[in-house]
Parts: structure tokens; C-alpha cells; sequence
């Protein structure tokens, strides 16, 4: 009998990217984790209803950038980019930035 082995983690890398891509010292590797994490559980949790099947996170040393694909881009924007604009300024109350 074959062994079970999840095919994505057999294709990342290869022709598929990773969701997160950032690089952190050992000392920081674990809040770098958290935040990422927590980020991720707050925006599922908030556009559960829009579709969103991946969410990517790419960190520089002084930005944070979080790429959402959805079904339903209109309920992640909302009127006037007011809903878009709730979910920065809870992102970067996660993040700690001010």
C-alpha cells in the first residue's frame, strides 16, 4: 500500500509559490509567525462571504504587503473603499504598526 502525501507540499517550490515570503532572524521568527497567523485567521474570519481561497503575505523590512484572491472583490472593497480601509487599519492593529 503507497503512502499518502499531500500534493501540494510536493509542488511548492516547483510550480507553485509559497503563501508566506518573508525572511526573519531566529529571535523574531516566532512573533514574525504569530502575526502572520493571526492575520491570516482575522481576514478569513472577516471575508468568509467574499470567496477567498488564498491569502499571500510578503514582508520587507519596512513593509508588509498581503495579497487577497477572492471570488467577490466587491465585498472586500465595499462602497468608496471603505471596507478595505477597515480591514488596513485592523491589519495593522494585528501588526502593531501604527
Amino acid at each position: 500500500m503507497g503512502q499518502k502525501v499531500n500534493p501540494h507540499g510536493l509542488r511548492v517550490g516547483v510550480i507553485k509559490d509559497w503563501d508566506s515570503r518573508w525572511y526573519a532572524k531566529k529571535a523574531a521568527f516566532g512573533d514574525t509567525l504569530v502575526e502572520d497567523y493571526n492575520l491570516r485567521k482575522t481576514l478569513k474570519k472577516q471575508l468568509k462571504d467574499a470567496g477567498v481561497p488564498k491569502i499571500e503575505i510578503e514582508r520587507t523590512a519596512s513593509k508588509v504587503r498581503v495579497h487577497i484572491h477572492c471570488a467577490k472583490p466587491g465585498m472586500v472593497i465595499g462602497k468608496g473603499g471603505a471596507e478595505i480601509e477597515k480591514l488596513r487599519l485592523q491589519c495593522e492593529k494585528i501588526l502593531g504598526k501604527d
